[in-house]
C-alpha cells in the first residue's frame, strides 16, 4: 500500500508540473494551469502521508483505526448523505435563481445536476435494495 502511494503521488506531481509549466509556456490556457497546480498539490499531500506513515507508528495506527472502525464508517456515509442532500437543495435554489435571473444555460446546468443525482440516487437504491 504504501509503495502504491508513493507511486501515484509522483505521477500526480509530476503530471501536475506538466500541465503547468505547459499552461506557463502558453501551450495550453490557464485552466489547466489551475489543473496542474491542483494535481501537484494531490501529489505532494499523498508523498507526505506516505512519509508521514512510514515513520510514525501512532499516526499510522490512527490511520487504521479511521479506515477499518465502524464508527467512522457510519460517520462518513452519513456526511456523504447530508453532502448529497445540501447538493441536491443548493442545485434546486439555484435553478430558480438562475431562471429569475434569466441565466437559462446556468438554469439547465443545475437543473440537470438535480435530475441526474436523482436518477443516480434511485438507480443506486434499487441495486443495493436487490443486494440487500
Amino acid at each position: 500500500m504504501k509503495k502504491k502511494d508513493i507511486v501515484f503521488g509522483v505521477i500526480w506531481l509530476l503530471l501536475g508540473l506538466v500541465l503547468t509549466v505547459l499552461s506557463c509556456l502558453e501551450t495550453l490556457d490557464e485552466f489547466w494551469s489551475g489543473m496542474g497546480s491542483a494535481l501537484m498539490a494531490v501529489g505532494i499531500v499523498r508523498l507526505l502521508r506516505s512519509y508521514r506513515l512510514s515513520r510514525s507508528e501512532t499516526y499510522r495506527e490512527k490511520r487504521e483505526v479511521a479506515e477499518t472502525d465502524e464508527r467512522f464508517h457510519f460517520i462518513r456515509n452519513k456526511a456523504w448523505a447530508w453532502a448529497g442532500y445540501l447538493f441536491i437543495i443548493i442545485c434546486a435554489l439555484s435553478t430558480i435563481v438562475f431562471k429569475l435571473l434569466n441565466q437559462d444555460l446556468l438554469c439547465m446546468a443545475s437543473g440537470g445536476a438535480v435530475c441526474l443525482m436523482l436518477v443516480l440516487f434511485w438507480v443506486s437504491f434499487f441495486i443495493l435494495k436487490k443486494k440487500y
